[in-house]
């Protein structure tokens, strides 16, 4: 009723189309019939009236569409009913009702034109939509038709197809995923074949095809398990390359290095390479020794497994000290030629590396294949010296824990030269001069030299004193070379000889030990008794070579082959040791050979049994210096102590008499006498017993040194039939002699060895020593010439013979006879001497000199103990002295005669006037002062008187006083 109130308050508002929409509100209202629409269009209405009646009905009426009117009304009725107030109130609403009914018909008729209008749209519309539902029925029984003929068809195959190729993508997955889950057996076996490089390639590639695979679940546990594998591939690599370290395999290295490369970790192989290095030296030398300390402790305990390197070292026995030694060198030879050969691999590939970078274009790829090259050659260069070092540390350790003080000297030598070899191969290796090496060698020779030498020097000792001094045959050629100690210096590359020697004496061709050895053997490969095998032949049959040469001996010298060897050589100047620049000539041979008491054999060295031990020794002594240049001082100075002991030896047995000295003759030469008195105090004990009380340096010092020896008691010097001993003699003073040529012989081996700072000892050893062993042949052999001739029966018979005759005599006097019968049984005697040792030319030509020389003092000394003398008696003199060199030119060649002057100027001094006699006085101070008084007293009264006799005697006094 609402809407209908409103729609009747709106009725002049709207137009008839707006308000046929609301024609749903009243639906629910009656709809006047066309009697009824007729009668309100013929009723007269008030339109204000009609309002009214139309404001007049109640507002509830216009409420809710589900109030009920009949109820409300039905209760708005009066407890009594007045039937009048009904009808009345019944016609009211009837009114009411008209009115409304009126107004709605007229607004139905109002909106008539609109509703027909809007109805025949309406129609239009249901007609539209008819056909729309005819047209939508066709479409979709023709969408039906399609799908089911076309589409459904044609996209099932698609479907159908699109799901084919997944399946089939999903096959290949899943073949991919079963190849992947079956590699770890793969891996396991490229594994067991060592073939590295294929595994990683195959795990990588694995990798790369898990994380194309990674959305499946199974393939991230399959990722997982493949880092692990690679990292137990590296692993195993890892294990791979330790073993390159002590057996180089080329296929292997290149297989342990592609597979390297692959991982791109080609540093972290080079600075692993250098750590299984320095361990597999560690575990080396220590199992080598290991196995030998307890092969020698003969028991299962495992304590020696516990003990540090360093205290093992120290359980080797002697007997076992070498062939451990041997094996150790062997061991660290091969872990150092494995790291020769390995960087002769990267050499190589990195030539073929640059080659083949230099025909690619990757510039990025080479500049780091260049990078990783450069850091692979610098630690490669680097760990050269790191490892030496360690090899180094490892034999000094071992070289140091036995004292080798007790060991015998061959096998000294043999661990010496082992070390030698291997400090041949540190330089080879590295370059190194194996600083640690050497100090420690040194330090174990030179304790064990010095024991050694002591030991040496008392053996000398105790051969000189056993010595009988007699001849050692050998053969003619003998030269020490031919000694086993001396194999060393004709071998043409001996282990002994330094790299650095060899490498400036031999060919550029020449090869290192790497290249010798490189494919096979070993250069400590070398047996402990490394003797030669051969024999020596150095020793002549009973003193001769064979008959033909005994013959030949006593033959003329008919041709150069027949002269003996002292005699082709130029003689030696005694005072100088200079060699003339002229040889000798046969004529001149010739005319000396009856001065050469050497023809009774052949011309074999003079030598002892002691001096071969001597010579022996050297040989010894050099090998070990040849073998460690670090000592090469101490052992030369060692070996200069032999020479100096046997020089002393020799001195002390045959030439020490001080009555030489007071001669004036000047026997021993200041350098010889210095030399003696060197040896005397440096190296001779003088003490007889050792003074516990005294200090410690005064002991040690004495430890040094050696008693002086004493002569043999079976050597007899004091028989003038065998000349005073002159046999022993001859041999020891030549056998000394010999023994300095040999040290001649040897200086220039000794200088090449010899530190530079020590080489003026060297030289002053040889200028001061060596050069002054022909020196001693003088005092030696004057004392024979001394007590072979009777002077004093010859002054006795001078004294007996009238020197102031008044007339000229022509026959010369018996004492010259005498004199010269003295010497032919002199010349006789050295004959005898002559056919049990060959005597030669220089001691003939001395002992001759000093017989001459004492026999023509003796002359003097004859003619200055005349009381009286004339001129005639002078005259008588000079007839005696020509007589007796007449006659002393026949039995020796010695040319000029010694002291012939000496004589000559003495007889002639008596002819002197006083101021000549005065000058000559002061002029010749060879004359003793007795003889000069002599002079003076025999000259007085035939032309000198006693006022000049007064002033010569005082210039006597002042020429003997600086004697004084």
């Amino acid at each position: 009723m609402q809407k209908i109130k409103s729609l009747m308050t709106r009725q002049g508002l709207k137009s008839p189309p707006e308000s046929f929409s609301d024609l749903g509100a009243i639906e629910s209202l009656r709809v006047p019939g066309k009697e009824e629409f007729r009668e309100l269009r013929e009723q007269a209405t008030d339109p204000q009236a009609e309002q009214e009646l139309i404001n007049s009905i109640e507002q509830v009426y216009f409420s809710t569409d589900s109030f009920d009117i009949v109820k409300y009304e039905l209760e708005k009725l009066p407890p009594v009913l007045n039937l009048q107030e009904l009808e009345e109130y019944r016609d009211k609403l009837k009114q009411q009702q008209a009115a409304v009914s009126k107004r709605v018909a007229d607004l139905i008729l109002e909106k008539q034109p609109a509703y027909v209008k809007e109805l025949e749209r309406v129609t239009s519309l249901q007609t539209g939509l008819q056909l729309a539902a005819v047209i939508c029925t066709n479409g979709r029984r023709h969408l039906n038709i399609a799908k089911e003929g076309f589409t459904q068809a044609s996209l099932g195959l698609l479907a159908n197809q699109r799901k084919r190729q997944l399946l089939i993508g999903l096959l290949k997955s899943l073949r991919t995923i079963k190849t992947l889950q079956r590699t770890d057996v793969r891996l396991s076996e490229m594994l067991e074949e060592e073939d590295y490089p294929g595994a990683i390639q195959l795990c990588l590639e694995c990798q790369k095809a898990a994380s194309t695979f990674k959305h499946y679940s199974c393939i991230s546990e399959l990722n997982s398990k493949l880092q692990d594998t690679l990292e137990q591939i590296e692993e195993q690599l890892d294990v791979a390359l330790s073993k390159i370290c002590k057996n180089f395999d080329i296929h292997h290295y290149t297989k342990v290095q592609q597979a390297y490369r692959l991982l791109g970790k080609t540093q972290t192989a080079m600075d692993q390479l250098h750590m299984h290095f320095t361990q597999a030296i560690h575990n080396t030398v220590f199992q080598v020794v290991l196995g030998y300390v307890e092969l020698c402790a003969g028991n299962t305990d495992t304590k020696f497994q516990k003990l540090q390197y360093k205290d093992l070292c120290t359980h080797v026995t002697p007997d076992s000290y070498i062939p451990c030694l041997v094996d150790l060198c062997k061991a660290l030879w091969e872990v150092m030629l494995s790291y020769y050969r390995t960087m002769e691999w990267h050499e190589k590939h990195d030539n073929e590396d640059t080659t083949s970078a230099s025909e690619g274009n990757n510039m990025l790829g080479t500049e780091e294949m260049n990078f990783d090259r450069g850091y692979v050659k610098k630690k490669l260069e680097h760990g050269l010296t790191r490892i030496w070092q360690d090899v180094q540390l490892k034999v000094k350790t071992y070289l140091l824990g036995t004292d080798l003080s007790i060991f015998k000297y061959d096998d000294f030598i043999f661990v010496l030269d082992i070390i030698s070899r291997l400090m041949q191969v540190g330089e080879e290796f590295c370059g190194s001069k194996s600083e640690v090496l050497q100090e420690s060698i040194r330090r174990q020779s030179v304790n064990y030299f010095k024991n050694y030498h002591r030991t040496r020097l008392d053996e000398l000792r105790m051969f000189l004193e056993n010595e009988t001094w007699e001849l050692c045959p050998v053969k003619s050629n003998f030269s020490i070379v031919q000694l086993h100690e001396f194999k060393f210096m004709e071998q043409s590359r001996s282990p002994s000889v330094s790299p650095s020697k060899q490498s400036a004496s031999s060919s550029s061709k020449a090869l290192t030990l790497f290249e010798q050895y490189c494919s096979g053997g070993n250069p400590f490969e070398i047996q402990a008794n490394h003797k030669d095998e051969e024999t020596e032949d150095v020793l002549a049959s009973n003193g001769y070579e064979s008959d033909e040469q005994e013959k030949g001996a006593y033959q003329e010298y008919d041709s150069d082959s027949d002269v003996p060897e002292e005699l082709k050589r130029d003689y030696v100047d005694e005072q100088t040791g200079d060699v003339p620049t002229k040889s000798v000539s046969r004529e001149t041979l010739k005319s000396r050979k009856k001065s050469d008491y050497s023809l009774n054999k052949v011309n074999a060295p003079i030598l002892t049994n002691t001096t071969l031990n001597v010579i022996r020794l050297v040989g010894k002594y050099m090998q070990m210096m040849n073998i460690l240049k670090p000592i090469a001082f101490d052992v030369i100075h060692f070996m200069s102590q032999l020479f100096d002991y046997y020089l002393y030896a020799i001195y002390t047995f045959f030439g020490r008499n001080d009555s030489l000295e007071s001669t004036g003759l000047g026997l021993s030469s200041s350098r010889l006498r210095t030399t003696l008195n060197r040896i005397q105090e440096s190296l001779i004990d003088m003490e007889v017993s050792v003074d516990p009380i005294g200090p410690l340096t005064a002991a040690e010092e004495r430890k040094e040194k050696v008693p002086s020896p004493h002569l043999s008691q079976l050597v007899v010097l004091t028989s003038g039939d065998t000349l005073y001993g002159l046999v022993e003699r001859v041999v020891a003073t030549e056998s000394l002699v010999f023994l300095a040529e040999q040290f001649e012989f040897l200086q220039p081996h000794l200088d090449a060895v010899m530190p530079a700072v020590k080489k003026p000892f060297l030289q002053q050893f040889y200028s001061q020593t060596v050069s002054t062993a022909s020196e001693l042949r003088k005092p030696i052999y004057w004392i024979v010439a001394g007590k072979a001739i009777d002077y004093e029966q010859m002054l006795l018979l001078m004294a007996n013979v009238k020197w102031d005759v008044k007339e000229i005599m022509s026959q010369h006097n018996i004492y010259v006879d005498a004199l010269l019968k003295e010497f032919e049984q002199f010349n006789r005697r050295l004959n005898e001497v002559s056919k049990r040792v060959r005597i030669p030319l220089p001691v003939s030509n001395i002992l001759w000199e000093h017989c001459i020389r004492l026999a023509n003092r003796t002359i003097v000394e004859g003619y200055a103990n005349v009381k009286k003398c004339s001129n005639e008696g002078r005259a008588l003199m000079q007839l005696d002295f020509q007589q007796f060199l007449m006659k002393l030119e026949k039995l020796t060649d010695i040319r000029p005669i010694p002291d012939k002057e000496f004589v000559e100027t003495y007889i002639k001094a008596y002819y002197l006037t006083e101021n000549d006699m005065e000058r000559w006085i002061k002029e010749h101070r060879e004359y003793s002062t007795k003889q000069l008084t002599n002079l003076v007293n025999v000259c007085l009264g035939s032309h000198i008187n006693k006022k000049a006799r007064q002033k010569l005697l005082a210039a006597i006094d002042d020429v003997d006083r600086p004697k004084r």
